[in-house]
């Protein structure tokens, strides 16, 4: 009998560990677009999902955007069936139209499509294939846009996303690993063009900046960065249980907060309780930033009888008798 190759091996413990920490119930569904990393996962939840008792499934969107999308598509689709895998769908997007550019639109698409078969199947999981050198490239990313700590932490290993677990088993996989086990298993992989374009920022850090890094610094830093991630997102993680016991702590009775007990926050958990704040009273998360939290914290903090803070949304916030209070619109 074959020894099996270690990259496989690697691959079905981690999915193991992370099938294992789910409920009983519901099939686990693989997103999984043909290519190296996403094939391998799906290789892995095939054999590792029967033998813990639980049906997966498998979702590969197609976007639309390359010429023979769909028929990559369907041989995934096809694959998936052999293999095993019930339900299999194909799930066609449509991406123009949607905001912000092509990439956030697609990624917003495919994740909205996701979600949507995941609660059809009643999933228990939705798993995708993020490896370390994703995080180590979206750790890169959020210290160029200067992201902050949130940023920082990268992607985690589970979230909930709509009501659905989604967990990402393969951030202590490398790349080089998902594409090892593919071709031990004799797996075809898909190449998408759009991870090798340049006009991508992601395309340019994983072409350019990731390899510069490890030709100047050695092979240690795409595993340096993926730990960062790691230990970032265990201080937010306490940092936030921290703010979520001081928001409580500072609220009036009118739905306002008290700036004494702003005051005396460190700024570490005052930043993180306005931003929530912020967003309960309305402001829209995907474009309230750090100079919004910042002009909020001004208030608490360089107080010099400045006039209300804009948010996006439309709300005003304004200081006034020794609280921080929305601005009724009427």
């Amino acid at each position: 009998m074959a020894a099996l190759a270690p990259p496989v091996a690697a691959i079905r413990v981690v999915v193991r560990r992370a099938l294992n920490g789910l409920p009983p119930g519901g099939p686990v569904l693989v997103a999984c677009s043909g290519g190296a990393d996403s094939l391998a996962l799906a290789a892995a939840t095939a054999f590792v999902a029967p033998r813990l008792g639980r049906s997966a499934g498998l979702v590969t969107v197609d976007h639309g955007l390359q010429a023979g999308s769909a028929q990559r598509a369907e041989a995934v689709a096809v694959w998936a069936r052999e293999v095993g895998f019930a339900p299999v769908e194909v799930a066609r997007v449509e991406v123009a139209g949607r905001p912000g550019g092509p990439e956030a639109a697609a990624r917003e698409a495919r994740y909205q499509a996701l979600t949507e078969a995941a609660r059809q199947h009643g999933a228990a999981a939705l798993l995708t294939g993020h490896t370390r050198d994703d995080q180590a490239e979206t750790v890169l990313l959020a210290l160029a846009r200067g992201a902050g700590p949130r940023g920082l932490a990268g992607m985690p290993a589970r979230r909930d996303l709509a009501g659905v677990p989604l967990l990402r088993p393969l951030l202590e996989i490398s790349r080089e690993q998902t594409r090892a086990a593919c071709a031990a298993l004799g797996l075809d992989t898909w190449q998408d063009p759009h991870n090798t374009d340049p006009s991508y920022a992601r395309s340019r850090v994983r072409a350019d900046l990731l390899p510069a890094l490890v030709r100047a610094l050695g092979p240690g830093v795409v595993d340096n960065l993926a730990r960062t991630a790691r230990l970032v997102a265990a201080d937010n993680a306490a940092l936030d249980g921290l703010a979520v016991a001081a928001l409580a702590a500072a609220r009036c009775a009118d739905g306002g907060l008290s700036v004494a007990a702003l005051a005396g926050l460190v700024p570490a958990v005052r930043g993180r309780v306005l931003h929530t704040w912020a967003r309960e009273l309305g402001a829209l998360p995907a474009a309230l930033s750090y100079g919004h939290v910042n002009a909020l914290d001004a208030l608490v903090t360089e107080w010099h009888g400045q006039g209300p803070v804009d948010l996006p949304g439309g709300i005003r916030v304004l200081r006034r008798a020794g609280r921080l209070a929305p601005v009724d619109p009427t």
